[in-house]
C-alpha cells in the first residue's frame, strides 16, 4: 500500500508525481521548486470536469423546480445569475489562493481548490423548500404564479443569507476540528458522498440514453483513470463531449429511438432580474423564510463539515490548506450568492485529487469561474441546458466520485480502512431513499395529501421511517461512526466515548437523525405556542430512542476504557 513509515499518505506514488509530491517529512521536494506552473495541459481535463459539473447542478436545480410547475424562465433570469456569482466568485479567490500557496511553499505543482454548488442541497433546497413553499403559495395562499415565484424567491434568499453568516462564525474553529478528527472520519464521510451523490445517481441519467452515456463513461473512465489517451492526446472529458455528443445527435437526426433535438430556448440576454435582489425587498418575506430555516441550516453545518474533509483530502494529495481560509472563502461566496439572488449555497468540492491526478493545476478554477460566472450573468445558460446532453457530460462526476473514494482509502492508515467503510453504510441510506423521496417530494403526491405516513404497509412505513432518519444529516453520521470505530481501533475509548456523547446531542436537536421533512431541526421540549419548532409526539420516541443508544454507548465505552487490559492493547497497536 502507498503508506509512508508514519501511516500518512504518499501522494505521488498514488498518482505518479512524484516529481512534484513531499517527501515524507513534509518538506517540498527540491524538485517540485521553481516558478508556479498555474497552466498546464491538463487544467482543460480539470476545467471541463469542473465547469460540466457545476452547469449540470444549474440544470439540475431548473429541472427539479420545473417539476413543481415553477416558471422557467423565472428561474433562469432571477435565480441562476446570482448563484452563478457565487461560484465565479468562490473560484477566483480559489485561483488566487493556489499562487499564494504556491509562493509560500515553493512549489511548482499547486493544484487550486475547487468549489461549486453543493449537490446535496440543489436536492435539498429544492425539494424541500423551493419546490414546497411555490406550491403553498400557489395552492394555500391563492397566489398568481408570477407572486409565488417571488415569495419563493425571497425564501430561498433568506435561507441562502442566513447560511453564509452560519458558515462564516464556523470557520475560525475548522482548523482545531481538522487537527482533532482523524482521517478516518473526515475522507471517509468524502468517500461516502463520492460513492452514493456523486457517483451512484448521476448512472440514471446516463443509462436512460445507454448508447451514448456507456460510450461517454468508457471514454472518461479509460482516459483519466486507465490513462490511456485519445488519439491527438485530446482531453478526456473534452472527447466525450465531442464523440459520444456526436453520436448522441446522430441518433436524434435517425429519429425512431425516443432521442429528439432539443428546442433552442428563449435567451434572456444579459438578464437584469437578479439585480431587484440588491433592493432588499426580500427582507420583508421574513416571515415567511423562517419555518424553512431549520430545513436549510443543517445543510449549511453539512458543507462546512464537507469543507473541512475536502481540505484534508487536498492535504492528503500534496496541497496544504489552512482550513480556516477555505471555509471563510465559501461563507463569502454563499452569502454574496444569496444577496444577489441566488437559491444555492456554494462549497469547496471533494474533486481535488481527482483534479491534480488529471494534472490540473490552477488555470481550471480561472476557466470555470469565468464561463460558469458569465453563463448566468450573460445569458447563455439557457443554450448550455439546452444543447448540452446529460448522458455525455455526467460521465465526469462518476470519475471524480471514483477518483476520491479510493484517495480516501489510500490517505487512510490501513487499520482504519474498515472506519472508511463504515463512514459509507449512512450514505447508502440517501441512496435508498433517493427515489422514494423524489416521489413523494413530487408536486402531484404532496399536492394530494399522499406521503409516506399515507401507506397501509406498517413495515414499510417502519422502514421508510428508519431510512429517513439515518439519512438525514448522514454527513454528520458518516464521520462520527468513523470517528468513532477509528478511536475505538486505537483503543482510544474515552475518545470513542465523547464521540457517541456528541453524537446523543446532536440527535436530540434533529442535527443528525431529523424524522421530519428535509432534515428539520428542532427542540426535544418546549410549550406548543412554539409550534412546529418542538418535535411533535409522534417523532419525539423515535428520536429518544436513537439518542439513547448513543448514550449507553458512550457510557458503556467510558466503563470499558477502565479495564486494564485495554491499555496494553493500546501499547501493542500503537506500535504495529
Amino acid at each position: 500500500m502507498n503508506e509512508s513509515s508514519n501511516g500518512e499518505f504518499d501522494s505521488s506514488q498514488a498518482y505518479g508525481l512524484s516529481a512534484d509530491s513531499e517527501s515524507a517529512s513534509g518538506s517540498p521536494d527540491v524538485s517540485a521548486r521553481g516558478d508556479y506552473q498555474w497552466i498546464q495541459s491538463g487544467d482543460i481535463n480539470a476545467f471541463f470536469g469542473l465547469m460540466l459539473d457545476n452547469i449540470v447542478g444549474l440544470m439540475l436545480m431548473v429541472s427539479l423546480l420545473v417539476g413543481f410547475g415553477f416558471p422557467k424562465e423565472f428561474a433562469v433570469g432571477a435565480m441562476v445569475p446570482g448563484t452563478a456569482l457565487g461560484v465565479m466568485i468562490g473560484d477566483l479567490v480559489f485561483f488566487f489562493l493556489a499562487f499564494r500557496l504556491a509562493k509560500q511553499t515553493g512549489r511548482s505543482d499547486v493544484t487550486a481548490m475547487p468549489l461549486g454548488l453543493d449537490t446535496p442541497s440543489t436536492f435539498g433546497y429544492t425539494l424541500f423548500i423551493l419546490g414546497p413553499s411555490y406550491l403553498q403559495g400557489i395552492n394555500a395562499l391563492g397566489l398568481a404564479p408570477i407572486d409565488a415565484a417571488h415569495r419563493t424567491w425571497y425564501i430561498g434568499i433568506w435561507c441562502i443569507v442566513m447560511s453564509g453568516v452560519i458558515k462564516l462564525a464556523l470557520a475560525p474553529m475548522t482548523e482545531w476540528i481538522r487537527r482533532v478528527v482523524p482521517r478516518a472520519g473526515l475522507l471517509g464521510s468524502l468517500a461516502a458522498i463520492a460513492l452514493v451523490l456523486i457517483s451512484f445517481i448521476p448512472l440514471t441519467d446516463i443509462l436512460g440514453h445507454p448508447l451514448p452515456g456507456i460510450l461517454a463513461l468508457v471514454i472518461v473512465l479509460t482516459t483519466l483513470i486507465a490513462r490511456v489517451p485519445l488519439p491527438g492526446r485530446t482531453p478526456g472529458t473534452l472527447g466525450a463531449l465531442i464523440i459520444a455528443g456526436g453520436v448522441y445527435y446522430a441518433i436524434c437526426a435517425v429519429g425512431g429511438f425516443g432521442y429528439e433535438f432539443p428546442v433552442t430556448p428563449t435567451v434572456q440576454w444579459m438578464p437584469t432580474k437578479w439585480l431587484e435582489a440588491w433592493q432588499f425587498q426580500w427582507i420583508g418575506a421574513f416571515a415567511d423564510a423562517v419555518p424553512y430555516l431549520p430545513i436549510a441550516l443543517p445543510f449549511a453545518i453539512g458543507t462546512v463539515v464537507g469543507g473541512i474533509d475536502c481540505t484534508e483530502s487536498a492535504a492528503a494529495a500534496g496541497d496544504h490548506y489552512d482550513t480556516r481560509t477555505v471555509i471563510g472563502v465559501e461563507a463569502i461566496a454563499t452569502l454574496l450568492a444569496g444577496l444577489s439572488g441566488g437559491v444555492i449555497q456554494t462549497t469547496p468540492y471533494i474533486g481535488h485529487p481527482a483534479y491534480k491526478a488529471m494534472g490540473g493545476r490552477a488555470a481550471y478554477t480561472l476557466g470555470t469561474a469565468l464561463l460558469v460566472g458569465s453563463a448566468g450573468l450573460i445569458g447563455y445558460f439557457a443554450l448550455l441546458e439546452s444543447w448540452i446532453p446529460k448522458p455525455v457530460v455526467m460521465p465526469i462526476l462518476v470519475f471524480v466520485g471514483l477518483e476520491i473514494t479510493a484517495q480516501s482509502f489510500l490517505a487512510t492508515p490501513r487499520r482504519h480502512y474498515a472506519a472508511v467503510a463504515l463512514a459509507c453504510l449512512p450514505a447508502l441510506a440517501v441512496l435508498a431513499m433517493n427515489i422514494p423521496g423524489r416521489m413523494f417530494g413530487d408536486g402531484a403526491l404532496m399536492g394530494a395529501g399522499i406521503g409516506p405516513d399515507s401507506l397501509a404497509n406498517d413495515d414499510l412505513r417502519a422502514s421508510i421511517k428508519t431510512l429517513t432518519m439515518l439519512s438525514s444529516g448522514f454527513i454528520l453520521t458518516s464521520l462520527l461512526w468513523a470517528w468513532m470505530l477509528a478511536a475505538a481501533i486505537d483503543r482510544k475509548l474515552k475518545m470513542a466515548s465523547v464521540v457517541l456523547f456528541a453524537a446523543t446531542l446532536l440527535t436530540l436537536f434533529g442535527v443528525m437523525h431529523s424524522p421530519l421533512p428535509g432534515n428539520q431541526l428542532f427542540l426535544p421540549y418546549g410549550p406548543e405556542s412554539w409550534g412546529d419548532i418542538v418535535i411533535d409526539a409522534d417523532n419525539r420516541p423515535h428520536v429518544f430512542e436513537f439518542a439513547a443508544g448513543y448514550a449507553i454507548a458512550a457510557v458503556f465505552f467510558f466503563t470499558w476504557s477502565f479495564y486494564p487490559g485495554t491499555y496494553q492493547i493500546n501499547h501493542l497497536t500503537n506500535e504495529h
